[in-house]
């Protein structure tokens, strides 16, 4: 009997043990949920070599000294970023970093891939350049396969080493096929910084005070700013305005991002592009694709963004994506409108170098075999998602918006009157840097998160990015 009762007495003991555990891991979990529960990167089975190389602060101090005073950085203490692993990033410390940025939307295929590393080196080794008056296989292969990804007789290929460049060839073909000159783009756009792609872009930040004619900027159809919503339509006919008011009734051209990159990951409201194309070639002009940043699959949904809207570009100009970090972009067009660069001599160096052809070839396939198109999809959907959710929470988040892994979310301090939130957009950066969070920031009032990482992104970074971003909000 004394037995059973010393087991009763150690039972009962244990219970309340077992209670007060359970009420103390209640107390601790809502202590975390008060404080805000700090995010752990996911697990990543790869160590970086060691940097030998100069400090950040050597760095910084020969870039002041030895490049150009307009060159900026991210973060009130820049990162000396040296090693780099598909969506992962190292600093000089060996530190991990997720890279929700990708370059600029330019690391498609994750850093380093091995295939495409694979085919720079085999590439290198056999010839790195040339010329394009001789003949080489690199360049006509990564010709044919890219025309494959194009729809209708968008088939002829131009090189180049980046999108300024593609646009300005684009811009120069359209003006000589129609024989107009007038140009026609979007306010908050973005599509170089030479002289006729700083023209188009319809932001002051980017724009010298020096001539730029010809150019008219069409009002933005911006689903979350604009005057008329989501009525791509509405928006289209100020381009008809334009061209009654503005112009002698004939344009050149019409170019414009499927998706806003540097201006904040703004998508072009629904119907959009469809009725504006339409107005565009009543008036005898070209129009223009720039898939700078919104190409190669990064929407998910389509390869190009432009399939969004249902429409079939004159000609597609590309870069970033492209090579997924090899300086690279190219023009598509077709035959016909290809035919105009033959009334003179048009030249480019290093335009179909074939070290960089064999880069963008691998990325086609790296692309193709890795499903990475759908990955954005699945991964960029479930990431929305929980941006969404996490809009609910704060009020600070006005807006979130984008498709695939092409998304922004836009800040704001007041949801009503969508007053810009500048100073909290960088101080999140910062910390969420401190994290192991590189997120991109845009828009012309400087208050968006561009997410526009490798597509090799998951849905546990996902996860961590959110994670991250909802601490450093609690903060707030």
């Amino acid at each position: 009997m004394l037995r059973i009762t010393g087991n009763r007495i150690v039972s009962e003991r244990l219970s309340s043990i077992n209670r007060w555990r359970r009420w103390y891991s209640v107390q601790v979990a809502r202590k975390d949920n008060e404080a805000g529960f700090i995010p752990k990167l996911p697990d990543f089975d790869y160590t970086p070599p060691p940097y030998e190389g100069p400090s950040g602060e050597e760095i910084l101090a020969k870039r002041k000294e030895f490049l150009s005073p307009s060159m900026f950085f991210f973060y009130k203490k820049p990162l000396n970023i040296v090693h780099g692993k598909m969506q992962y990033l190292f600093d000089e410390n060996g530190r991990r970093y997720l890279d929700a940025f990708g370059g600029i939307a330019t690391v498609s295929c994750g850093h380093c891939h091995p295939k495409v590393v694979e085919a720079i080196v085999n590439q290198t080794r056999k010839l790195q350049h040339s010329t394009i008056l001789y003949l080489n296989n690199a360049v006509a292969d990564f010709a044919e396969a890219l025309a494959a990804k194009l729809p209708g007789d968008l088939k002829v290929v131009f090189f180049t080493n980046s999108g300024t460049e593609a646009n300005e060839l684009a811009l120069l073909m359209a003006k000589l096929y129609t024989g107009n000159h007038d140009v026609i783009s979007l306010r908050n756009g973005y599509h170089g910084n030479a002289a006729g792609t700083m023209g188009a872009t319809a932001q002051s930040v980017w724009k010298f005070n020096v001539i730029q004619s010809g150019v008219h900027h069409a009002v933005n159809p911006d689903p979350y700013r604009g005057i008329f919503g989501s009525d791509g339509e509405k928006y289209a006919r100020d381009v008809e305005e334009i061209i009654e008011y503005g112009t002698s009734g004939n344009v050149a051209a019409f170019i414009s991002e499927a998706i806003q990159g540097v201006g904040g990951i703004v998508e072009l409201a629904p119907g959009y592009l469809p009725a504006a194309y339409k107005m565009v070639k009543n008036a005898g002009g070209l129009c223009i694709a720039d898939e700078v940043q919104a190409g190669f699959g990064r929407t998910g949904s389509h390869f190009w963004g432009f399939e969004s809207q249902g429409v079939v570009p004159d000609i597609v100009t590309m870069a970033k994506g492209i090579g997924s970090g090899i300086p690279l972009g190219a023009v598509v067009t077709t035959p016909t409108i290809a035919e105009v660069l033959t009334q003179r001599s048009y030249f480019n160096t290093f335009g179909g170098n074939p070290v960089c052809s064999a880069a963008g070839r691998a990325v086609l396939d790296v692309i193709a075999q890795e499903n990475l198109q759908q990955n954005a999809l699945t991964v960029g959907t479930y990431l929305k998602n929980s941006l969404t959710a996490l809009q609910h929470k704060y009020q600070l988040i006005g807006n979130v918006r984008g498709k695939g892994l092409m998304l922004g979310v836009e800040l704001v301090t007041d949801r009503e009157l969508k007053t810009p939130a500048k100073l909290e957009t960088l101080h999140i950066m910062d910390q969420m840097k401190d994290l192991g969070v590189l997120i991109g920031k845009g828009g012309c009032r400087g208050n968006v998160f561009r997410i526009t990482p490798p597509l090799c992104f998951t849905k546990e970074d996902a996860d961590f990015l959110v994670g991250a971003m909802d601490y450093t909000m609690s903060k707030i």
